[in-house]
């Protein structure tokens, strides 16, 4: 490990990352140093860490390194690999325009998830295309407590369990993860979105995000939210050729989601660099231990 390494910090809505620059892969991230880094008392504090790589460098994205330049290594709470992260690729593409790899415009970003286009518009809001959703047929419930509600599953190349409920408090304290059956639809664990209506084409949602628990904003799990609303309200932008827009509330804030005729979600809201410095290595070799 380097003997100084440098760190950002940012959030998206209010869901926060530890940025940590690495363009060559140089610095060895183990699951236990990521932990550390996003403990929010004895680290830095976040909901994940974002690794910005070139993707030559990195095993996992050198082929695409001819779409993407840079490739996010984005890693969850607990230290697991997560295949994409919606408010985090808005984070790195804002950390890339400030340390002069991008500017305003168009770029291409490399994921777990795919090569994701990224937006940066003059007015600073950030739109991501989140890709195609993935509907896997099969009934899914989710539970907290007594209560059981049915849920829909939905892939934004990440797993999710979008439940309408009457009130967000049903969703408990989510400092565990809810009950979701069957298991076998989300053998890899999945993210839980609790959902109210709040008018027409607006809602609002909670989350638990599986390795981070409930989080202030979830991307993904807003794209989620807001395919399944279109589907449950009678909407599907392929068929009608009418792109389906919902404005949605998460605790930190309020994201845009466009479904387009050609399926592409595209994703809309703010991202924000907060901090910068560097980290003590000796402590960080200490925590991971």
């Amino acid at each position: 490990m380097s003997t100084r390494i440098a760190f950002l910090k940012g959030h998206g809505t209010e869901n926060d990352f530890v940025i940590i620059p690495d363009p060559e892969n140089a610095v060895e991230l183990s699951p236990a140093a990521v932990a550390a880094l996003c403990d929010r008392r004895a680290g830095i504090g976040g909901d994940g860490v974002l690794h910005v790589v070139r993707s030559a460098a990195h095993p996992e994205a050198r082929a695409m390194a001819a779409e993407a330049e840079w490739f996010m290594d984005y890693r969850n709470g607990d230290g697991s690999v997560a295949e994409m992260c919606g408010n985090g690729t808005r984070v790195f593409a804002r950390y890339l325009q400030r340390a002069g790899y991008t500017g305003e415009g168009d770029l291409a970003i490399a994921t777990r998830g795919g090569v994701k286009s990224v937006h940066i518009a003059k007015d600073g809001d950030i739109t991501v295309g989140m890709g195609r959703a993935r509907l896997p047929e099969g009934d899914v419930t989710v539970g907290v407590g007594d209560r059981t509600w049915p849920a829909r599953n939905v892939n934004m190349g990440n797993p999710h369990a979008v439940a309408f409920v009457n009130d967000l408090a049903h969703a408990g304290d989510l400092l565990s993860a809810p009950l979701v059956g069957p298991p076998s639809a989300y053998p890899d664990g999945v993210n839980v979105e609790f959902v109210v209506d709040r008018g027409p084409g607006h809602v609002a949602l909670r989350v638990h995000e599986r390795g981070s628990g409930e989080t202030r904003s979830c991307g993904t799990g807003a794209c989620a939210v807001a395919v399944a609303a279109a589907r449950r309200d009678g909407a599907e932008p392929a068929l009608t050729g009418t792109p389906a827009t919902y404005r949605v509330d998460v605790p930190g804030g309020t994201l845009v989601i466009t479904e387009r005729p050609d399926g592409e979600i595209e994703m809309t809201g703010p991202a924000v660099i907060v901090a910068e410095g560097e980290i003590d290595t000796e402590w960080l070799e200490s925590a991971a231990r």
